[in-house]
């Protein structure tokens, strides 16, 4: 699909009849969404079902700002290990506007000293935007990483409404 930040690209398999999303690809500088996801799946055939286009369109209203929470119904967790899995649930509840950071999501799950492996676990997540990773920064405000690259992390939340300093660092008056 296009979006005013690039191409995204969405692969999914059917499971049990259902469509089931595996992967979504956010844009690369300069390079074409479907070469990338054959790359990465070299068998994948290029097409739509209606879920899919229903989920496209919900993607193009968060895209143009719009306080969308996304159903996890078509997403494929079953690709996740356990502690990625945990991590993306939690950070999946961070509200629209909202940020966290690693630290804390690391607290909310259990886990207090495991803010390097949040981190890691949120570089890894296969459904960026649906379970919204960009929300989550540094504790000093710093944008921390993202797989779509610091730039696109910093128009998304921009565009749900979060501020930045002089410095580029996130005013931390929202912090779940």
């Amino acid at each position: 699909m296009q979006s005013q930040f690039g191409e995204i690209g969405i692969v999914w398999k059917v499971k049990n009849k259902n469509a089931m999303i595996t992967r979504i690809f956010l844009p690369e500088s300069g390079k074409k969404i479907k070469y990338v996801i054959k790359k990465v799946f070299p068998d994948a055939v290029f097409g739509s079902v209606p879920i899919i286009n229903k989920i496209c369109k919900k993607l193009e209203n968060f895209l143009k700002g719009k306080p969308i929470e996304f159903s996890l119904n078509n997403i494929d967790l079953t690709q996740l290990y356990d502690f990625q899995e945990n991590v993306l649930l939690i950070e999946r509840q961070i509200p629209y506007r909202w940020v966290s950071t690693y630290g804390r999501l690391a607290k909310k799950i259990g886990v207090p000293r495991a803010g390097r492996a949040v981190g890691q676990a949120l570089a890894r997540n296969p459904f960026p935007l649906v379970i919204p990773c960009h929300r989550t920064i540094r504790s000093n405000g710093s944008l921390g990483g993202f797989q779509g690259g610091l730039k696109l992390k910093r128009k998304l939340l921009k565009l749900e409404g979060i501020q930045f300093n002089r410095k580029g660092k996130v005013i931390m008056d929202k912090v779940w």
